[in-house]
């Protein structure tokens, strides 16, 4: 039963995540005259942002397999969840970095 609260927190951070994907809303279109370029920057966004759910989710699961292979103690479980959750800690990064070039390249084109 100690599993619960992890397996409950796991829960709440997927759909959390999943509402923000879900009701991410598209931006504005620019009166610049470059919608390639504005069109370029809302792919990367997107893609940024599907990336950072998929590593944030990575990453809770990683910790909850960490977390069952401590309290069962299969260090194999163990060993495979913090692999996990530092995949998902770098995709979140790599989601992070799509955020700033999406922002630059929306900001140099105004």
């Amino acid at each position: 039963m100690r599993a619960l609260p992890w397996l409950l927190a796991g829960g709440a951070i997927g759909a959390g995540i999943a509402v923000l994907v879900l009701n991410n809303e598209r931006e504005p279109e620019y009166a610049t005259g470059y919608d390639n370029v504005e069109g370029a920057a809302r792919k990367t966004f997107g893609w940024s942002t599907r990336q950072r759910a998929e590593g944030k989710v990575g990453s809770a699961v990683g910790r909850f397999k960490e977390g069952v292979g401590n309290l069962t103690g299969d260090s194999d479980l163990e060993a495979e969840g913090a692999v996990q959750k530092v995949a998902g800690n770098v995709q979140d990064k790599a989601g992070e970095f799509g955020h700033a070039v999406a922002q630059t390249i929306h900001d140099l084109n105004k």
